[in-house]
């Protein structure tokens, strides 16, 4: 009986593995390839994605290349190809440098002390306390609120004669008398209040997104952190900053694309200042449109605003690596 079912599972095992025709012998355990088939069965759930991705980010960047190397009038006619010649103006504009400078320090310093406050704000709001509902309600408020009418609020408010702002800065002795400073007329302090609105009205979001990180920390992990005889401060280093990984990797990066295409912020802030002195790349963008009508050189610069932002992205998630697991 042994010897038949041996034989049997002889002439078996050489069926498997003999060859198919037109093929390769079956290898067991290893699944067929459908790769096209299983694309084509896909295209149905995928393909209004793909045509929102397509009308949505790819046109607008293929636009807005060809008209960087159109000459474009101010009526909007186009008078044909330049070549390169609108990045030659773009890249030898004399402030460019600075503002491209500026650009780099409005982004840096922005998500980073967003960034750093959200972290106190979330750990704060992730514990038990009498208010903490209303509390996370107030946090969304400047999220919710427009943010220009939220810019507008600051800057009235820093008016010499009437504003709040400026007002309580008297009452508190940073200023001497409320006619004496200017703050939305000088490019430096117009220029730093425009960082301090952005900040402010990028807390809700980061905030959220950590706590919801703060959230996923399993209780167990900080339990024995404890029992280990490790402090607060060794306890949040250590253990659940570590675990915060990927909500830090999400609120960092869409708070870097975020405020280096803002525009609002700065435009009323800086708007009324002449010159290129508290300017960034996105509202020297607006000027070329506005004041110049130079809608070719402005397509230009928005083409090296958009290689710019890329590259930014691409070091950061090489050097974060924010799918690296914990």
């Amino acid at each position: 009986m042994s010897t038949t079912s041996d034989a049997s599972s002889t002439r078996a095992g050489a069926a498997e593995s003999r060859p198919r025709p037109g093929g390769s012998p079956a290898e067991p355990g290893r699944p067929k390839k459908r790769g096209g088939r299983d694309l084509l069965h896909s295209l149905p759930w995928i393909g209004p994605a793909l045509i929102l991705i397509f009308g949505v980010v790819l046109y607008p960047a293929i636009v807005m290349f060809y008209n960087s190397t159109r000459d474009i009038s101010i009526s909007g006619i186009d008078k044909g190809s330049v070549g390169f010649d609108n990045y030659v103006e773009v890249f030898s504009f004399p402030y460019f440098w600075p503002i491209f400078g500026r650009t780099i320090v409005w982004v840096v310093v922005v998500v980073a002390v967003t960034v750093l406050i959200s972290l106190g704000l979330a750990q704060i709001l992730n514990k038990a306390f009498p208010g903490r509902r209303i509390v996370r309600l107030a946090v969304i408020i400047p999220w919710a609120a427009s943010v220009v009418m939220t810019t507008m609020v600051v800057y009235y408010g820093l008016e010499p004669y009437f504003g709040i702002i400026n007002k309580f800065l008297v009452d508190i002795g940073l200023v001497d008398t409320p006619e004496g400073y200017g703050w939305t007329r000088n490019p430096a302090t117009a220029f730093a209040w425009s960082i301090v609105v952005a900040i402010f009205v990028s807390l809700p979001f980061t905030t959220y997104t950590i706590l919801a990180g703060l959230q996923t920390v399993p209780g167990e992990v900080l339990e024995a952190a404890k029992m280990d005889g490790a402090g607060p401060v060794r306890t949040y280093w250590a253990v659940v900053l570590p675990q915060l990984r990927s909500a830090l990797a999400v609120a960092v990066l869409i708070n870097i694309i975020n405020v280096f295409n803002s525009l609002p912020i700065l435009k009323v802030m800086t708007g009324s200042i002449p010159g290129y002195d508290a300017d960034t790349i996105m509202t020297m963008i607006f000027k070329y449109i506005q004041n110049q009508h130079k809608v070719d050189v402005a397509s230009a610069l928005s083409v090296v605003a958009f290689v710019i932002v890329i590259v930014i992205v691409a070091i950061y998630v090489r050097v974060v690596k924010p799918m690296k697991e914990v």
